[in-house]
């Protein structure tokens, strides 16, 4: 059972890494689009790796991986940036359409 329990651990764990990474590394490629529609595709998909941290976030929560404390700090940070990368992808939108 104790082995089980690591392993679920590590592989959550290791998702939370590569979806994680990913927001920072498409934010970064984002300032060197070609285009602002592909500015706002890499927003896009930044947003979507954010939404799918927060996902991995609640998992190692609810499956006490992660205490609370640490969930709802990590947590409010993700939400926060979700929020700023949603708000870049409108204003880029609104940008285009003038």
């Amino acid at each position: 059972m104790y082995l089980s329990i690591d392993k679920n651990a590590y592989v959550l764990s290791k998702q939370l890494l590569r979806s994680g990474n990913a927001v920072g590394a498409l934010v970064r490629e984002s300032k060197n689009a070609e285009s602002k529609p592909d500015f706002i595709h890499k927003l896009g998909i930044a947003q979507k790796e954010c939404d799918e941290t927060m996902y991995w976030l609640e998992l190692l929560n609810q499956n006490k991986f992660i205490d609370k404390k640490q969930f709802d700090s990590i947590y409010k940070d993700a939400a926060e940036l979700f929020k700023i990368i949603r708000s870049s992808i409108l204003t880029a939108k609104k940008s285009i359409r003038k």
